[in-house]
This record gives structure tokens, sequence and C-alpha cells, in this order.
């Protein structure tokens, strides 16, 4: 990668513009004869050829091998298992079709109504058009859950097809690259990234499509173009406002490297081209529902804080350690009888994984404002950093962190968010054995952190054999150009024990296969044998029913609950183990990092 040295630049326009002569008279515009006809067809279709070029130009026979053999997999995959975020772009396609856009953020016709910005409600709009044309009730409001054919086809099209703004960009990282053997290997892991293929092209959402923009952003920054790097970032945050776990490295970089002068002086111009084009595209966003009226409506579906601080499944973060170590005392201060003041409600609420139920037992109840304030305070420390050297590299680095402490220490962190992370350090992985290493401990634990949302059997070699394959193909060729010796003891005694961690991936991954199977035997055991025992001790007559029965039942019940609970949080607190480590692993690397670099 490239120091962010270069003039800013222009928006590239295509070579179709300059190639192609206009016509002015009427009969140019007119042909009068077969030759005439053929002529303007065969212009009309370079324009098309320079446009095609333009996205694709100088992609090797090797990365269209790479395209096809990605899509082939990819649809291999249709009739894999599919989330209820299926359902809930389906509905999303439904309600932008059937309804006028006044009453987009208002329909509840079914749970999952509309949260997204209004860029990504567009969207879904235009998608819904040829979704109409394929089967008519893909787009009927009122047939929920529709899942024929036809819907999987179209809505699993519509992810390989609008991922090709992921694709482009990445071949364009690979042509402008200082180095580009080493960008060609990072750019092709991304696009074959075990992330994109769980969560977009089994589970099922648009990820690829998202960070595609997020990377051209990027490429404008590199590539000098500062106002390009905000109109896309702006645009980007109009389709996903998840992404503002990173403005703020935004913010300072484009700031401080666009707005100001290396003396410090204010750049007034500058400063005005950035806002008003900003500004441009959160009014083209937002305007129709600000004549509307409708903005409150929308923050409330845009920011449900309702929700508690861990999801359903932990993400593997700070809180799940925290968490965990909250049970664990708990247990201690059960078994020993220590005296210590305990909630009763927290008591059992972490260890059942359910939506907005997070209270401690012992230790203290975070709130949102304690999410935030962390947060806020930590991204700081990056950002001084980044406003001291606000180079490319600085930047890429601060944008990482900025995205890695929303997702340590954010509020109900959904474990898909660990994309914000692992896109952005893929960036960084070929710069030295440092950020390597940093990336693959953040790599191997990020991905397996994604293996929850895949339950089904059937899914089960497909994410582990290709995560295997993506790492061997990713890590073996940087390890052979970057590998370092450690240097000195306390060095060869922390690469063993990072070697040690990823090797427990294998123990973690038969211990969360083979225990469900352990566990469900005594469960099914126990379950038979206190249905006899309620039968015996109270023989119930018609309309009469035992009172015992129901308590010892669910009792039952409960502790099998929780026995399958253990697996997903055995899960969550061993990669929150080595992504807390990567995190502090980056973090001594960015803040030690020379200004120069």
């Amino acid at each position: 990668m490239t120091n962010n040295s270069n003039p800013r630049v222009a928006f590239p326009s295509s070579p179709a513009q300059s190639t192609v002569p206009r016509t002015s008279s009427k009969s140019q515009l007119r042909p009068t004869g077969a030759a005439d006809v053929k002529k303007i067809a065969t212009e009309e279709a370079g324009n098309r050829r320079g446009l095609l070029s333009t996205l694709f130009s100088g992609v090797t026979p090797s990365e269209w091998a790479l395209l096809g053999v990605s899509t082939s997999i990819k649809v291999l995959l249709f009739p894999a298992y599919r989330s209820t975020d299926f359902e809930v772009h389906r509905n999303w396609l439904a309600i932008t079709h059937s309804l006028p856009i006044s009453r987009w953020y208002y329909d509840t016709t079914s749970e999952w109504t509309l949260d997204y910005p209004p860029f990504f409600a567009y969207f879904e709009w235009l998608l819904s058009i040829p979704a109409s044309i394929v089967d008519k009730r893909i787009v009927d409001l009122q047939n929920l859950n529709y899942d024929a054919w036809s819907v999987v086809v179209f809505q699993r099209t519509t992810v390989i097809v609008t991922e090709l703004v992921l694709a482009t960009a990445l071949f364009r990282f690979v042509r402008g690259s200082v180095d580009q053997p080493m960008q060609r290997i990072i750019s092709a892991s991304l696009f074959l990234h075990p992330g994109f293929l769980i969560v977009d092209h089994i589970h099922f959402q648009y990820n690829g499509f998202l960070f595609g923009i997020l990377l051209w952003s990027l490429l404008m920054a590199r590539n000098g173009n500062l106002l390009g790097c905000g109109f896309f970032f702006a645009v980007l945050l109009n389709f996903k406002h998840i992404y503002m776990y990173q403005a703020p490295a935004y913010f300072v970089y484009l700031l401080r490297a666009f707005c100001m002068s290396p003396q410090g002086g204010l750049n007034v111009s500058n400063l005005l081209s950035l806002a008003n084009i900003v500004i441009a595209v959160f009014v083209v966003s937002f305007g129709p529902f600000i004549l509307m009226g409708q903005i409150p409506q929308i923050i409330t579906r845009l920011f449900p804080f309702k929700r508690g601080l861990n999801h359903a499944y932990w993400a593997p973060n700070g809180w799940a350690l925290v968490t965990a170590a909250d049970r664990v005392i708990l247990q201690v201060i059960k078994r020993t009888g220590a005296d210590f003041a305990l909630n009763a409600e927290g008591i059992a609420s972490t260890s059942r994984g359910l939506v907005g139920d997070t209270v401690f037992a012992v230790l203290p109840n975070v709130k949102p404002i304690h999410t935030f304030a962390i947060t806020i305070a930590l991204q700081s420390i990056f950002m001084i950093k980044l406003w001291r050297n606000p180079t490319y590299k600085s930047f890429l680095c601060a944008l990482t962190l900025c995205g890695y402490v929303s997702y340590m220490f954010g509020w109900h962190v959904h474990e898909k968010a660990v994309l914000l992370v692992l896109v952005p350090l893929s960036l960084l992985a070929a710069e030295n054995h440092a950020l390597f290493r940093t990336f693959v401990i953040a790599s191997v634990a990020g991905i397996y952190s994604l293996f929850p949302l895949l339950f089904t059997p059937a899914e089960t070699p497909v994410k582990v054999v290709y995560s295997i394959l993506w790492m061997y193909l990713t890590f073996q060729p940087l390890v052979r150009r970057l590998y370092e010796f450690p240097r000195s003891l306390p060095m060869v005694v922390v690469d063993y024990l990072e070697k040690l961690y990823l090797a427990g991936f294998c123990a973690l991954h038969l211990f969360v296969t083979v225990f469900p199977l352990i566990a469900a035997v005594p469960s099914a055991q126990q379950d038979t044998s206190s249905a006899s025992n309620a039968t015996i001790a109270c023989t119930p007559r018609e309309g009469f029913i035992c009172p015992e029965t129901e308590p010892l039942l669910s009792s039952t019940s409960s502790s099998g609950r929780a026995l399958e609970f253990l697996p997903l949080m055995v899960t969550s607190v061993y990669c929150a183990i080595g992504l807390t480590w990567a995190f502090l692993r980056l973090s001594f690397i960015y803040l030690k990092s020379s200004s120069k670099s």
C-alpha cells in the first residue's frame, strides 16, 4: 500500500465518454440506410463494452476463473439453510413494492419491520421490481414466510450479483498496488472470505455488497481522492447505520488530511466541498421523509435501545468475558457458601441466552451509557494518533480499531459485526509479521465465532471444510513472505501460547460437536424417569392435573436448556479470548508505530 501523498483527483470517467463522438445534427440522429443502422448499433455495443471494461479492466484469466468458481459454489448453496433474515428481506421487498413510501417505516404487518436507512429501502424497492416479475407472491405483503423455490433463487441470486460491487473494488486494489502479488492474495481472500459465505450466501444478508461500498471508499482514500472517499462512506451510512462505528476515523482523517493544511490551517474550500457532498447524499436519502415529518419514526426503527447488553448468542467480545466471569463467580459462591449479596433476577438470566435478558448476579449491571462512554474513550485514544499522523495506512489501522472497539464494548452487538473488524484488518495483513500474526488470530477466532449461525448438520461440513481451505490458501503464502522468528524469550513464549490457542480450536470443535450428543442421553433418560415417577405418584383422573408433575418437568427442561446453551457459551468465551488478544496486539502496534508509517 502506498502513503497518502498523491494529489486529490476527480472521479474516474468512463473511457467511452472520450472515444464515442457526439451527434448533434438531425441527419446523424436519423439513419437513412442499413449501413447507418449497423454503424450506430456497433457504436452502442462498443459503449456497453467500454463500461464493462472500465469496471473489469485488466482482469486476468485466473481472476475470471476465481470469480466463476466462487459463483458456482454459491449457486450450489441455494438449497442450504436460511435464517429468519431471509424472510426479513422478502418482507422488505413486499413493503417497498406494495405500500407508498409514506408507510414504509410504519408497517407492522410482519414482525420483521423495516429498520435500515432509506438507501437500503430504495435498494429493496429496486429489487422488488424484477421480483414481482419472477413471482408476484414474493411481493405480497400478506404472504408471510413465503419460501417457494422462486423466491429462494431470486433472493440468493441478488446477493451474488450485488457482490460484484465488492469484486470490482478488490480488482482495483490490485491494479494500483505497489506489491500486486501480495495484494492479489489479500483481494482473493476477501472475496472468498468464509464470513461472507456463511453470513450472506447461507444465513442470508447483503454484507458483500455493503463492504464493497466501504472498500470503494478506502480505495478512493488510497488513491488520494478524499472527496470520493467521503462520498462513498456517506452513501454507505445511508445503506446501513452500523458503519457509524467507523465514522470517528473518517471524520478525523478527512478533516485533518483534506480540510486542513499540513501546517494546521483550515482549507475552507475543501471543507465546503466535503460538507456539500455529504449533505447532498443525506438529503437524497432522507429528503422525502423529512418532507413527510417521519424522521422521529425512522430514528425509532434504526435505534431500538430496549434490547439487552448481549445478543441471544453472546458475541465474543469484552462483555461475553464479563458475563462468563459473573457466571463463574456465582458458581463459586454457591459451592463455597460464601456470604455474598446476589441479584436474584440475575441468577438465571444470563444462562438462558435470551435477548434483553442480561442481568448480572454478582457484578454490577452494565447500562447503555456505560458502553457508550467506554467506546468513546477508547476510540479517542486512536483518534489522537490519527490526528497527528493522517496518512492512509494510519487511517486504515485507526478505522479497523474504531470498528474493533465498538465490537468489543458496544451495546447489544451481534456476532456478525465481527466482519467490521476482519475486512479492514485483511488490508493490513501483508504489511509486516506483527500485523499478519494479529490478522491470523482475529480471523480464526472471528470466523469460528460465526459457526453457530449455521446449526443444522447439513451445513457443518461446508463451513468447516471451506474455512480450513480458506485459511490454508490465505495464510501459507503470507507466512512464507512475512514470517519472522521470535527474537527474545518472552516473544518465544507468546508465539508458543498463540499457536497453542489456535490449536485449541480443534478441541473446541470436538467439544461443541460431541457434548450435545452426550448430554442428550441422560436428559432423555431423566425425562422418561420423571414422567414415570409422576404417573406413579399421582394417577390423574379426567379433568384433574397432578400439582407435582408440572414443576418437576419444568425443572428438567430448564436444566436441559442450560446444557444446550453451554456449547454456545464456551464458543463465545474461547473466541472472545482470541479476539481480545488480537485487539490488544493491534492497539499496541498502532500506538507504537512510527509517525511516518
